[in-house]
């Protein structure tokens, strides 16, 4: 039999060795722990850039995998140290990709000393435990995110205990809803055009309906998430950060919305936005919350501007040094 050449059988054990850094098994990962307590593991690993890195989790919580995109500190190396992390969370029928696709966020200095972590979402997933009917059940986006990605992260890719948090629209609820359902879980949270206040009833405008049909919209069955905004109302309330205003209480909070109206991001002839302007009304009801409550969140309600990710990215640059004043960065 004709022996292979030594070159071809040392590149093949390279091939070999290089996939299985790759693609992890049985919850481990060049023997780092790589699981979390219900059996959520990572069963992929990609490097997409310098300092990104991409995994796959498969999650008894979802019923499915989903994926986690992480950009690296300077230094990292997962046993090292126990690093400070801000949460990126995307926003309603985007990805976990959005984040560094759209903004500059891999380029920024200030982040170089901090694990950033984008997690999925779902396009209309509204980082919840969806209800379904009463039946519960997956999806559960907050147990995928709080408890299986966090013990993944900080067992397995160098995560510490230090947290905040920063979303768009529908990250934005992310956001702050598991801030006031999580008490202590973040240190300081930013919400950029963000959906704070699902109830509210605009007169002779917007209201839950919107919510419902957007869900519709992805093909999902809007009374899953959170049920019937009459009927189901305590569910409502229990993820509307409006209503959990007192349990932010004492957190740094930042709160920005354009008013729906073209502004500098946008080309001649643009259209008003009128669900932008739809969350500036969530957001001046929350802010007016918390300031009653002698907890006043920093707020940037700059006017002319609508639902689109230049102006995210801005927002992103003026909250980031109260989010890491918060992290100790």
């Amino acid at each position: 039999m004709r022996r292979a050449p030594v070159r071809a059988v040392v590149v093949t054990a390279l091939l070999v060795l290089l996939a299985g850094v790759l693609t992890t098994g049985a919850g481990q990962a060049r023997g780092r722990v790589t699981s979390a307590d219900d059996g959520a593991r990572v069963v992929a690993e990609q490097r997409v850039g310098p300092r990104l890195l991409d995994l796959t989790i498969d999650s008894p919580a979802l019923g499915t995998t989903a994926h986690v995109r992480l950009l690296t500190p300077d230094g990292w190396s997962p046993g090292r140290r126990a690093w400070p992390t801000l949460w990126l969370l995307h926003g309603c029928c985007g990805g976990y990709t959005d984040w560094t696709h759209y903004t500059d966020v891999a380029q920024l200095d200030s982040l170089r000393n901090a694990l950033v972590v984008m997690p999925e979402a779902g396009a209309v997933g509204w980082y919840s435990n969806w209800w379904n009917h009463g039946a519960g059940g997956t999806p559960r986006w907050e147990t995928f995110h709080l408890s299986e990605v966090r013990q993944i992260l900080e067992r397995g890719y160098g995560a510490g205990g230090r947290r905040v948090a920063a979303g768009l629209s529908m990250g934005g609820f992310g956001a702050l809803s598991y801030a006031a359902r999580h008490p202590g879980f973040f240190r300081a949270v930013a919400s950029y055009s963000g959906t704070v206040h699902p109830l509210l009833q605009v007169p002779g405008g917007f209201g839950p309906g919107w919510f419902l049909d957007l869900v519709r919209s992805q093909g999902a069955d809007p009374y899953a998430v959170w049920g019937d905004p009459v009927r189901q109302r305590a569910v409502w309330r229990a993820h509307d950060p409006a209503a959990l205003a007192g349990a932010l209480r004492g957190l740094p909070v930042f709160l920005s919305c354009g008013n729906g109206v073209p502004g500098p991001y946008d080309p001649a002839g643009t259209p008003d936005d009128a669900w932008e302007a739809y969350f500036e009304q969530q957001n001046l009801a929350l802010a007016a919350r918390l300031r009653a409550l002698g907890s006043p969140p920093v707020t940037d309600f700059y006017g002319p501007g609508i639902h689109e990710w230049p102006y995210w990215q801005r927002e992103l640059h003026r909250s980031l040094p109260m989010l890491l004043a918060a992290l100790g960065t």
